[in-house]
């Protein structure tokens, strides 16, 4: 078994993608081998840990903190742990990032036209209907990572895939050896040299991290990022096109104003 065997793997991505249901194929077959296991799914936790927390940026932004606090917590005791999270904001799964040290990402992506066609909850019609304000990937945007350690697009991929996907993430980043995924895959995976752009991030990141531990004790509002650019507004913000009257009355005054 790796000897550092605490490390954080944080799914993200839009409501429906299938964070959850990778999360759980993973936990059990790290159990399989040995490992220490913990799910902080956000679905599952938030009567603990916000009840009563609306869903402004900053609130969503201090739910990203409390769940990499935790998390942090756990990683740095030898668990493994899993957060299938939608985590919207780039700003905020940077800081978890910095924070946590063993930081993993993986974005689970699907087209937003897949998600609504496949939910079965109705959250996507009730937002589009207007009745679910603030809903991430509808009337709110939803910042998708810039370099994610794994990417899976969960509307062609099955789980398995994307589960190898991140085996050999795991693999390649030295936080589970050989001989673990050869008893969890049936075979003799070879570790990827780590891609040098990823190797100077985590040794520029790694004298910040033990300031920003402290900083994600307090929760604090979010002022903003610079960082990676919301989806298109078409996926963002299904709802945020003018109406085509609106539209029409608008052209007409410039034609006036000519």
């Amino acid at each position: 078994m790796a000897t550092n065997t605490g490390f954080t793997l944080w799914l993200t991505g839009m409501s429906g993608t299938g964070k959850t249901t990778t999360a759980a194929y993973i936990a059990a077959r790290l159990r399989q081998v040995g490992r220490n296991v913990e799910v902080l799914d956000e679905g599952e936790l938030q009567n603990d840990l916000w009840a009563g927390i609306g869903d402004t940026k900053d609130e969503r932004n201090m739910v990203v903190r409390r769940l990499g606090f935790v998390a942090g917590l756990l990683a740095r005791n030898g668990t493994a742990v899993l957060v299938p999270c939608v985590s919207p904001y780039k700003s905020s799964r940077e800081e978890v990032r910095r924070s946590v040290g063993k930081y993993v990402e993986v974005y689970v992506d699907c087209p937003t036209e897949k998600l609504i066609e496949r939910d079965t909850t109705g959250k996507y019609k009730k937002a589009l209907n207007g009745e679910i304000p603030n809903f991430i990937g509808i009337t709110e945007p939803y910042e998708p990572p810039t370099s994610p350690e794994v990417t899976i697009y969960s509307d062609s991929e099955s789980v398995e895939d994307g589960g190898m996907k991140i085996f050999q993430a795991l693999l390649d980043l030295g936080l589970m050896t050989t001989d673990e995924l050869k008893i969890i895959t049936g075979k003799k995976m070879k570790a990827n040299p780590l891609p040098a752009k990823k190797a100077r991030r985590d040794e520029e990141e790694a004298p910040a991290r033990v300031a920003a531990v402290k900083a994600a004790k307090t929760p604090k509002a979010d002022k903003g990022s610079k960082g990676a650019k919301a989806r298109p507004a078409t996926r963002a913000a299904r709802v945020g096109k003018p109406a085509p009257a609106a539209a029409a009355k608008k052209k007409a005054a410039k034609g006036k104003a000519r």
